[in-house]
């Protein structure tokens, strides 16, 4: 929910994480927006810009299979995915937004990962324009968190 309360959490610290991006290209000027913001706050988080691997794919339903082939590798300590769904006049995107999420959350599960699923679901642009920002801040605050948060539990 936008302006919802989020509640705190103490500043973390990303240093020495690898960190792992699966951006969408469709709608590329709002997740290439979501991508800016969330990199720059990884860095001011302390990861470092070659601890940041950052892929392209074509939409948000490609989304999770690069998360997986990621996963695969077993290098990085989280992943974010970056993706835009506007809703259309078809089911299409109810589609797109359903399976979308439901992947992200069945790699993060199945691979015990933390992953920031930032794949945008508005009615509109100005709702997508709106957001870009925050939630590419958002998403990095949050795998750093998780990641470190895991390291603890295990």
């Amino acid at each position: 929910m936008f302006g919802a309360e989020k509640g705190r959490a103490e500043k973390q610290g990303g240093k020495g994480l690898v960190i792992g991006i699966v951006q969408a290209r469709f709608n590329q000027s709002i997740t290439d927006s979501l991508a800016r913001a969330c990199k720059a706050e990884l860095l001011a988080l302390g990861v470092e810009e070659k601890d940041i691997e950052h892929v392209l794919v074509p939409g948000a339903l490609e989304i999770p299979v690069a998360l997986q082939a990621l996963a695969e590798k077993n290098a990085c300590d989280a992943l974010i995915a970056l993706g835009c769904v506007i809703r259309g006049e078809t089911y299409h995107f109810e589609l797109v937004a359903n399976e979308s999420a439901a992947g992200v959350n069945r790699i993060s599960l199945d691979y015990q990962l933390p992953i920031a699923n930032v794949i945008l679901t508005t009615e509109n642009l100005e709702q997508a324009i709106a957001r870009q920002t925050d939630k590419g801040v958002d998403a990095a605050r949050v795998v750093v968190e998780m990641a470190n948060l895991l390291d603890d539990l295990s």
